[in-house]
């Protein structure tokens, strides 16, 4: 396969709603692919060194969500206008059904919308932050961090949260920390974090859930019909690893693989590792 590059993969979706901006590589069954949250996040940024991998296999799709300074930005709390954006996506390609890699705040994306659209995901695989701490305190320290930086966006917040995101610090180079700064800082995406992550919003969300009649995604995994593989860090700082004990438990068709020496990038700190594992569970014959 060619190089695959920014620019070479870099395509466009417009929509009612804005440009939805998306790397598109590979020929095969659709791959979706969904990127977490915080400072300087990117699909790109997440799945680059894997793209090359499951193009291989995979028509890969990885989708910018609105909000984080790719696509066009949105006005909604970036959390809530995920969903939407993926539906908006899927129907302007024309697709009905695809597989779905989905990292932290992707994989809540997806598994909240495989609760309410059961036939929109062949299989799911999430990277960490699905589920809720059973354990460990929460928030854990790599949201605090997070809130750090976004209350009090300085270049040593930024480092003390990619830090967190780590097991092995050598992974957080001079280049990562600049790139990521770029894109934090610039002013629109800036805002768009404050609406979800400042200490403000994040306590407004915990009051809002705490005070609704509405059961939260986690209370509602045993609706997720679709073959699911949880992979997760073991070391992981930002989304502790008993936090996968309750969907491990409740997802009908779940399973689950902890890479040791492993923080919350589970696709950059255990590539190869983690390619195979996905790559044999997204292959699996349908009949096992």
């Amino acid at each position: 396969m060619a190089d695959l590059t920014y620019e070479n993969t870099l395509r466009e979706l417009h929509t009612d709603e804005g440009v939805l901006r998306y790397h598109e590589a590979g020929d095969g069954p659709p791959l979706l692919m969904l990127h977490g949250s915080g400072p300087g996040v990117s699909g790109w940024r997440n799945y680059r060194g894997n793209l090359a991998v499951f193009a291989e296999h995979f028509r890969c799709l990885v989708l910018e969500f609105p909000g984080f300074g790719v696509s066009d930005p949105t006005d909604q709390h970036p959390m809530m206008a995920a969903p939407a954006a993926v539906v908006r996506f899927l129907a302007g390609l024309g697709l009905e059904q695809v597989d779905v890699i989905g990292n932290s705040m992707g994989g809540i994306v997806a598994a909240n919308l495989a609760i309410a659209q059961p036939n929109l995901f062949r299989r799911i695989v999430t990277i960490g932050g699905v589920g809720r701490n059973i354990l460990s305190p929460g928030p854990g320290e790599g949201i605090n961090l997070l809130m750090d930086f976004t209350d009090n966006p300085t270049r040593e917040s930024l480092i003390s949260w990619l830090h967190s995101m780590v097991y092995d610090r050598s992974i957080v180079t001079e280049e990562m920390i600049e790139e990521r700064w770029a894109l934090a800082t610039e002013p629109k995406t800036l805002e768009s974090a404050r609406r979800m992550y400042s200490r403000k919003a994040m306590t407004a969300t915990a009051a809002a859930a705490a005070s609704s009649d509405q059961p939260p995604y986690w209370a509602m995994l045993h609706k997720i019909t679709a073959p699911t593989l949880i992979t997760w860090g073991r070391d992981d700082r930002v989304s502790p690893v008993d936090m996968a004990l309750l969907p491990l438990r409740t997802l009908p068709r779940g399973e689950i693989h902890i890479f040791p020496n492993c923080g919350h990038w589970v696709m950059i700190e255990q590539k190869a590792a983690w390619e195979s594992v996905v790559l044999a569970f997204l292959t699996r014959p349908d009949s096992e």
